[in-house]
């Protein structure tokens, strides 16, 4: 019997379901774009680093030893 119904009638389209892997592809995404995220801060703080402690070096000797010197009229 099952020999006879091949081959009849129209073929019907059964949709996928697709939500579960949708949900996996956007967590994914997210995680993707938290590492590139990370990734390119790490790298402008590694680029920056030098310059930030010499700008922070000079601001401390100004505030901690030539201002006060200035102040007390040591020099």
């Amino acid at each position: 019997m099952a020999e006879e119904e091949y081959g009849k009638g129209v073929p019907m389209v059964i949709n996928p379901q697709m939500g579960p892997i949708e949900a996996v592809i956007e967590d994914i995404r997210y995680r993707a774009q938290l590492i590139a995220r990370n990734q390119k801060l790490d790298s402008a703080v590694s680029s920056t680093g030098i310059a930030g402690f010499l700008a922070g070096f000079v601001f401390v000797l100004l505030m901690v030893v030539i201002i006060p010197m200035f102040v007390w009229m040591v020099i």
